[in-house]
């Protein structure tokens, strides 16, 4: 991930502490990283490996409840998951720090040939991108395109009224009210896929923003956490932002539909998700650093992602690697069946083969 505008996190009594702490906060983090790994945990007498993983905060909540599950059904393992986001993970991994990592972006391919350590990225599960908005006195369901979702985050669109919305929207009355636009802090993976779909429906968006982890964003003020989307979204009147589908739905966010390829508009939902990786994906091999935004097909959802597993292919030791590739197993299986119960998209099935298969080769 590029390392331009990247932030800083820490994990410390379930609070992420984001810059200005700079490097101070990254150094601590790297201590507590090294101690999770050296120092062994006992649970009812027995002693625990434990596996730390660093990256993304949006799946967090999925994985912290695989990690639990896994270790019920294998007490000597414990994974822990630092929700440090997408670039510092990243990051992480390519320098030889923890034991794998988590984002929602493929790692560049020039950081893949600079770093020392071979990585592997495997997708986990599909994650939708959603727009959610504030707009207090309004009924039924907000319409966007790309283009013009695009020139609302390069500030040309500034209020709910503009004639833009206006068209999209015929059958709501909108509000004369300043747009609020809110966006993610540097680092993280949310920012790439929806900069992606910008990027795709706006030459002027891919031009002066860009498709990345840590856009410029001309106008709006920042979140650092997908938490504080959802609480800065719910407190303003008027307010315009991102995050997961499933962190949405559990904060009642309101989600507007996004016209596809197709020109459909379409809610987004787990079954509009998988439409949009159905598309895409029977054409992959063993590479799965595919962009799935704006695919293709009447049914797709056009801010859709896979959500990664960053992986060295080869462990610095040899019992964790073995660990490593124990616990992929499991979630590529047991661990799939637990994400569809929460309310993700798992892998279409030809997909997970060959997945599966890119995770046996691990060491």
């Amino acid at each position: 991930m590029t390392k331009q505008g990247s932030s800083a996190s820490l994990i410390s009594f379930g609070l992420i502490v984001e810059d200005p702490l700079g490097r101070m906060v990254r150094d601590f983090g790297a201590l507590l990283l090294m101690l999770a790994v050296l120092m062994p945990v006992t649970t009812d007498g027995q002693e625990s490996t434990v596996l730390v993983v660093t990256g993304s905060s949006m799946p967090e909540p999925l994985y912290v409840l695989w990690n639990d599950e896994y270790h019920k059904q294998n007490s000597s393992v414990q994974v822990r998951y630092l929700p440090e986001g997408s670039g510092a993970g990243a990051s992480r991994v390519l320098t030889g720090a923890g034991d794998f990592a988590g984002g929602d972006a493929p790692i560049p391919e020039k950081e893949l040939k600079a770093a020392t350590t071979k990585v592997i990225e495997l997708p986990t599960v599909l994650i939708g991108i959603v727009v959610v908005y504030n707009l207090p006195g309004t009924t039924g369901e907000l319409h966007l395109s790309g283009a013009v979702l695009a020139n609302i985050f390069l500030g040309k669109i500034t209020d709910w009224n503009d004639p833009a919305l206006v068209k999209l929207n015929p059958d709501t009355s909108l509000p004369a009210i300043p747009i609020h636009v809110l966006h993610r802090s540097a680092g993280k993976g949310s920012s790439f896929i929806l900069s992606d779909f910008l990027s795709k429906a706006s030459p002027e968006f891919l031009s002066h923003v860009g498709r990345s982890e840590s856009p410029n964003w001309p106008v709006g003020a920042t979140a650092g956490r997908s938490q504080d989307m959802a609480e800065k979204l719910a407190a303003t009147s008027g307010a315009i932002g991102y995050t997961e589908l499933n962190m949405a739905e559990k904060a009642s966010l309101r989600m507007a539909s996004i016209r596809n390829a197709e020109g459909e508009f379409i809610r987004p939902s787990a079954r509009s998700i998988a439409a949009a990786a159905r598309t895409l994906t029977s054409r992959t091999t063993d590479d799965f650093r595919i962009s799935l935004t704006n695919a293709p097909g009447k049914d797709s959802y056009p801010i859709s992602s896979f959500t990664w597993f960053y992986v060295p292919a080869v462990a610095k030791d040899s019992g964790r690697g073995r660990l490593i590739a124990e616990y992929l197993r499991w979630v590529y299986s047991r661990g799939e069946e637990l994400a569809q119960e929460q309310g993700y998209s798992p892998l279409p099935a030809d997909l997970l083969a060959k997945v599966m298969a890119k995770a046996a080769t691990i060491r």
